[in-house]
């Protein structure tokens, strides 16, 4: 599946858009950047080969400085879960909804939601790929669904 494929695509109606949109800083731009463009792309240290994530200026596993930015597969597994019953705030009334953590196969985790499926489908260890929801012109939010 290529990242121009729309099953990889979500659409929301803009002005319809309420809840709290990331503020990209000069660390985090490149992620947000690829997003927009319906890529996953995350740092990785030339000097010893290892992704991560949250973006930052040193690598951690070698704190080496020697990063660049590369497109990722978008595929993985969920490592944990938890299903929202109850909304935070009067911004996410639109329960129930799942936050998960996913570990992508080339080894970060990141913290998202799990879209295109039931909550209660939803397992440790599902396979899951990138899906990018466009919530604004500016801002593409990137989630998970399952692998069918």
């Amino acid at each position: 599946m290529t990242p121009t494929d729309d099953s990889r695509v979500m659409s929301t109606s803009h002005d319809q858009y309420q809840k709290p949109l990331p503020t990209p800083s000069p660390d985090s731009r490149p992620f947000w950047d690829a997003a927009k463009r319906h890529e996953l792309h995350l740092p990785r240290c030339r000097d010893c080969d290892h992704f991560f994530f949250y973006p930052r200026h040193l690598c951690p596993q070698c704190l080496g400085s020697n990063l660049e930015w590369q497109r990722v597969s978008g595929n993985g597994t969920v490592y944990s879960f938890t299903v929202v019953r109850r909304p935070p705030n009067k911004l996410f009334v639109d329960v129930p909804y799942v936050l998960a953590i996913v570990e992508l196969v080339e080894g970060p985790r990141l913290t998202t939601n799990i879209v295109g499926c039931a909550p209660q489908a939803v397992r440790c260890g599902s396979p899951v790929t990138v899906v990018f929801e466009d919530v604004t012109p500016e801002t593409t939010l990137v989630k998970f669904r399952p692998v069918p």
